[in-house]
């Protein structure tokens, strides 16, 4: 339950895009140089991204990736989704079982994973409401701290 590199690479090189504004494109050396990622990485990351239908290519003498959609359109919870998915995914519990074949506690009511359950929640709402654009123009205010009304379902 953790960030990959693929997922932190990736929303870099979409605030690269970001920062240089719609009509901007940047080479996947530009991108490279900036934030200190290999090409091949950063080219890695732009596939995969555009797949998600998050940047294009531009080809030519200019050419490069630009953004697909404005930074106000691109919530950083549907791109780290393109990029590899949620913190905590439900199968989790299927990979760590301990000893045994199956989770001693999966037929009742786990509260591990009930905790889980409400981080995702938590995650993905806060996620989901901050766009590029959000990430562009006001870093400092994004450490802001934030009241989250979560329920007690899981």
């Amino acid at each position: 339950m953790k960030l990959s590199s693929l997922e932190e690479y990736g929303l870099r090189c979409l605030l690269q895009l970001a920062r240089g504004g719609s009509d901007q494109s940047l080479t996947i050396e530009e991108i490279s140089q900036a934030e200190g990622v290999t090409p091949p990485n950063v080219a890695k990351v732009m596939r995969i991204l555009r797949r998600g239908g998050f940047v294009e290519s531009v080809r030519g003498q200019n050419g490069g990736y630009k953004l697909a959609l404005s930074a106000r359109a691109i919530s950083v919870g549907e791109a780290l989704e393109v990029l590899g998915g949620r913190l905590y995914d439900p199968s989790f519990c299927e990979h760590f079982v301990g000893s045994e074949d199956t989770c001693l506690h999966e037929s009742t009511e786990c509260s591990v994973r009930g905790l889980w359950n409400r981080v995702q929640s938590a995650v993905d709402q806060v996620l989901r409401r901050t766009t590029l654009a959000d990430l562009v123009r006001a870093p400092g205010e994004l450490y802001a701290v934030e009241t989250i009304s979560i329920s007690n379902e899981t």
